[in-house]
């Protein structure tokens, strides 16, 4: 069976993704992590001759971007969360 490829971002999808959050509310956050997270995937490419590491960071933060509304919109909406368990103490218990 053959294996279906993702489709690999546009050439300028980087540039157009960080011109994105630096016009974003959270961008003091966000355009530090994406760089940091892209510079990362950059050294990964040059050891491994692979942009896979690339394709999946813009994919990753395209994805951040565009679940971004919805998260406000939860936020907005004053739902009351102090009642979740943390993933940590989940995992914890588990082992």
């Amino acid at each position: 069976m053959h294996r279906s490829r993702p489709t690999p971002p546009a050439p300028g999808a980087p540039a157009e993704l960080l011109a994105q959050l630096r016009a974003d509310r959270r961008a003091e956050r966000w355009v530090p992590a994406f760089e940091q997270e892209w510079t990362a995937a950059l050294e990964e490419s040059r050891r491994t001759f692979s942009l896979a590491a690339l394709y999946e960071v813009v994919q990753v933060w395209q994805a951040r971007v565009a679940s971004a509304p919805a998260v406000d919109a939860f936020l907005a909406s004053g739902r009351d969360e102090s009642g979740f368990v943390e993933l940590q103490k989940i995992r914890s218990r588990r082992r």
